[in-house]
């Protein structure tokens, strides 16, 4: 138990948020670290959802890097040791509150199956709301995955990959923030994979907040799926 918690403290950061820039702000490191823990009697479970993440914005670019772990167990048995990583960039050079992206998504997931998962496309976005305390926005794109299944079974196709985001913050001290993907395959209509992360946040102080987590991720292709609450500590921090 002492090396998971080692581990956490290397990679703990805060779930999906939205990330807001003035004009001499530059950069964004987000750090933080959720989970819970549940023991009855001869019974023990346990499950830790940890993040990093960091932005970079320029004139009319921004990077944005996020890592996720999340680690469980119940009763000695492994129930989760999934992985993500991603890159992604926005370019904002056309209409108002319209803008291209391009990411790149790494996965390993023990409980959707997944030995190895790379996702990469392109596509457009635009905010139908954008303001510092109101921000909805929709995204479509093409996305390649190459994947290796349990089983080790291998695996490509080309997917549609739809996205919902938001954040609203009521009086600096309450915000709330949510991303919805749909990722379709073209060629199988039973093919499709869905993320969805919300995080309520209460600041404590400008840089730090309590927050709880809903997380729900389905892998159809392999009739896996979870559901994870987790509540804890996020750290935001801009320079």
């Amino acid at each position: 138990m002492r090396r998971y918690l080692t581990i956490i403290l290397l990679t703990m950061s805060s779930g999906m948020a939205r990330a807001q820039f003035n004009d001499s702000t530059y950069h964004r490191f987000l750090l933080g670290v959720s989970g819970s823990i549940n023991k009855a009697n001869a019974s023990t479970a346990y499950l830790l959802n940890n993040s990093l993440g960091f932005s970079v914005k320029k004139k009319d670019f921004v990077l944005n890097s996020s890592n996720t772990w999340i680690y469980g167990r119940q009763n000695d048995q492994l129930t989760n040791n999934d992985y993500s990583s991603t890159l992604n960039f926005n370019l904002y050079k056309t209409l108002p509150h319209f803008y291209y992206w391009g990411l790149t998504n790494y996965n390993t997931s023990v409980s959707l199956k997944i030995n190895n998962q790379l996702l990469a496309g392109v596509g457009i976005a635009y905010s139908i709301l954008d303001r510092p305390n109101a921000y909805f926005n929709i995204s479509n794109g093409v996305l390649y995955d190459r994947s290796n299944l349990l089983a080790n079974l291998n695996y490509n196709t080309w997917r549609n990959s739809l996205r919902v985001q938001f954040h609203f913050a009521i009086k600096e001290l309450v915000t709330l923030d949510g991303g919805n993907f749909l990722q379709s395959a073209y060629n199988n209509g039973d093919d499709y994979i869905i993320r969805s992360n919300t995080t309520l946040g209460i600041k404590l102080r400008k840089w730090i907040s309590l927050t709880s987590s809903l997380t729900y991720n389905k892998m159809n292709i392999t009739g896996s799926d979870n559901l994870i609450f987790t509540y804890g500590v996020s750290l935001d921090k801009y320079f």
